[in-house]
């Protein structure tokens, strides 16, 4: 699948937990943004930052795009095969963007 045809934050949620780079991985999401875990909802990126600790960049969380396809106005369904010191397996991942950020992330059962 190729990534160019990505909106950039979807490209940069990839990229920098490839990277381990928390900063900027907290940095592509919306003030009153949401991450949804298989039920576990983290509010905000604070919440997020908490999220991205325990169960992903601090997880050495490799994300390898599978396929995505836009499934309305600025909402994404991305599948990922993920590895790591965590969940490891293809997962599709909804994904709303707002004005170049990420709004709401899902996890979905796969």
């Amino acid at each position: 699948m190729d990534q160019n045809n990505l909106p950039e934050a979807i490209n940069n949620f990839i990229k920098y937990t490839n990277d381990g780079d928390s900063e900027k991985f907290i940095s592509i999401f919306s003030k009153d943004a949401t991450l949804n875990d298989w039920g576990n909802i983290y509010h905000q990126p604070k919440e997020i930052a908490i999220w991205n600790k325990t169960d992903n960049i601090g997880k050495k969380s490799h994300f390898e795009l599978v396929d995505a396809k836009e499934t309305g106005i600025d909402t994404w369904v991305i599948n990922l095969k993920v590895s790591g010191n965590g969940f490891n397996g293809t997962s599709p991942f909804e994904i709303v963007l707002e004005k170049d950020l990420i709004k709401s992330l899902q996890i979905l059962p796969d």
